[in-house]
């Protein structure tokens, strides 16, 4: 081999782009698809999360440390955010967004699939939560009970237009020209 044979190497360094530098920014626009989640412990010890700190578990510090993950590792395909957490209650609530709209059909196989093999193990391993479930969850290796709803968003201007009606509504009691005019409004 000839020594000087890379002697222009500089020429070809390509610097690797640091993964923390990438911005995850949330847009909705660059989502067709959104879901409300719900989930719960599968054979919880829990009555409510307020009772993880038993097992020495920040619930909510590890919900914002797996879904920080999940959204840095899914950007190409989803994004999960936290929309509520009570600690009194056994649950907590999540928003799906993906940017392709699942057929009503794969709904939910698709939704499973995120929650049982990319959202489950983190959870499971990473942050300990296997200590919240019962031997029947560790056998059957499963976290989560989920339930979820397609979130549509709907003309939010014309419930602000109809919201209060009693002023719309004359003194001397035609209500029935009223009546008629919202319905030709609604319609």
């Amino acid at each position: 081999m000839i020594e000087n044979f890379f002697a222009d190497y500089k020429k070809f360094i390509v610097e690797p782009e640091d993964e923390k530098r990438v911005a995850d920014v949330y847009d909705p626009k660059n989502y067709a698809a959104f879901y409300i989640l719900t989930l719960s412990i599968f054979d919880s010890r829990l009555s409510t999360w307020k009772d993880a700190s038993k097992f020495e578990i920040d619930v909510e510090k590890s919900i914002k440390t797996v879904l920080k993950d999940f959204n840095h590792k899914q950007r190409e395909k989803y994004h999960l955010q936290l929309l509520e957490l009570d600690k009194f209650k056994n649950y907590f609530i999540l928003a799906l967004s993906s940017k392709n709209k699942f057929n009503p059909e794969e709904d939910k196989e698709r939704i499973a699939y995120i929650i049982d093999h990319i959202l489950t193990n983190p959870f499971y391993v990473g942050q300990g939560w296997f200590n919240l479930i019962g031997e029947k969850g560790k056998v059957a290796r499963k976290l989560f009970c989920c339930s979820f709803k397609e979130y549509v968003l709907g003309d939010q201007n014309q419930t602000e237009k109809y919201e209060n009606i009693s002023e719309l509504i004359p003194k001397n009691g035609e209500i029935k020209l009223i009546k008629s005019a919202l319905k030709k409004d609604i319609l």
